[in-house]
């Protein structure tokens, strides 16, 4: 049996993200929270840090110059297919992905650079992406 592949509405946020990593017992700066959209996330290897990369300073490990797209609306977390909705037409066009999960959606994060391919990739599936800037 075939299964059917949901088609998402996304929207790009405006903001220029980085990706840091810290030490796994570091503190969790005060910095990471600067910004409309941020995640923390903690494991025995690393302190993982998403925010706007003006927030994080100089000298710490970082990789620069992502786009996040969000999933918009909501869904349970019991639904099946997402991500690999969304990932697989990224993985077909050789496009590297970060994800971040939340209660009710997820973000797709880009290098900069891949944007444009990103989401003519996302759009070809079937997917919309909705910015102004990207419109112009």
């Amino acid at each position: 049996m075939t299964a059917i592949r949901r088609r998402f509405e996304l929207s790009l946020l405006p903001e220029c993200f980085a990706i840091a990593r810290l030490m796994p017992d570091a503190p969790v700066p005060s910095w990471a929270a600067q910004s409309s959209f941020f995640s923390v996330t903690r494991s025995a290897d690393e302190l993982s840090v998403v925010t706007m990369t003006r927030n994080i300073p100089e000298g710490v490990q970082k990789q620069a110059n992502w786009r996040a797209l969000r999933v918009r609306g909501s869904f349970a977390l019991s639904e099946i297919g997402v991500l690999s909705a969304l990932a697989a037409p990224l993985a077909d066009a050789k496009i590297s992905l970060f994800v971040i999960s939340t209660f009710d959606t997820d973000y797709l994060l880009v290098s900069s650079e891949s944007l444009p391919a990103a989401v003519a990739a996302l759009e070809k599936a079937g997917h919309k992406v909705q910015d102004a800037e990207l419109d112009s």
